[in-house]
């Protein structure tokens, strides 16, 4: 196969043929959307406890978006699937001999779970949203106010630069569990982390997460999160460099490695 049309169909099928990948997506949606409902109910019971710079600083918007924090790790579960799985299956073999073109291969399997996984996050978004307004009562925002949308749309952009920064990173190990072993902890543990230790804190605002997931908000330093030296548009484009790092290393290592 030399064109793009049926490899695009090829990876496509591969996709959709693996159950553990339409798993993965779906739990990124439930997870993201349920905790994000909790977050949201309790918020708006508690609400009269806020006081000073927290109260100053709430953003209905970003307080339904809590659940992003585990929906993402899903996202990168689905992305390291993609690649990791023709991986430890020997398929690859198969799949570089019908597809010699390797930089072909690599762009459309890259572009279908991409196509697939931004219209589950983009679905995701939007629901998590309307349904964490809905349980938030007199504190909501509307979809119509300032910023709202741009980080409701920024919330199905960052799952979306998650997993594709997963499957970068995926190809460029070759290893499934080497990479989750890698990912899960960097964004579960080793960011929060720096992000709250004053000595490495500034540094910590130029990882992937830490920049991306400012486009969620809405109020700069929402519940006294602190402010950044770039706008939600800049983080974005932040995270966006360490994909383009992330895919074109993997791209170097599949055009220069035996499969």
């Amino acid at each position: 196969m030399s064109s793009p049309a049926p490899v695009l169909q090829s990876e496509w099928t591969k996709i959709r043929t693996v159950a553990s990948t339409k798993w993965t997506l779906l739990l990124a949606l439930l997870v993201t959307v349920a905790l994000g409902a909790v977050v949201s109910a309790v918020m708006n019971n508690t609400f009269d406890d806020l006081e000073g710079v927290e109260l100053a600083t709430f953003d209905p918007t970003y307080v339904s978006f809590a659940g992003t924090s585990l929906g993402q790790l899903a996202m990168i579960v689905f992305g390291v699937l993609v690649v990791g799985t023709e991986y430890s299956s020997g398929m690859i073999r198969t799949s570089l001999q019908a597809v010699p073109r390797r930089g072909l291969f690599y762009v459309c399997k890259i572009a279908a779970a991409t196509a697939l996984a931004f219209v589950v996050a983009m679905l995701t978004s939007f629901l998590t949203f309307f349904l964490g307004q809905a349980l938030l009562g007199d504190h909501a925002a509307s979809i119509g106010d300032e910023n709202v949308l741009r980080a409701v749309v920024g919330g199905g952009l960052y799952m979306t630069l998650i997993a594709m920064l997963a499957m970068g990173v995926a190809t460029m190990l070759r290893s499934s569990m080497l990479s989750l072993g890698i990912l899960m902890p960097f964004m579960f543990l080793v960011s929060p982390i720096l992000s709250a230790v004053p000595g490495a804190k500034d540094f910590a605002r130029y990882l992937p997460d830490q920049a991306g997931s400012r486009i969620m908000r809405v109020v700069p330093n929402a519940l006294n999160s602190g402010e950044t030296p770039y706008g939600p548009w800049g983080g974005i484009g932040i995270m966006l460099l360490w994909v383009a790092a992330a895919l074109i290393g993997g791209y170097l290592v599949l055009k220069n490695r035996d499969a």
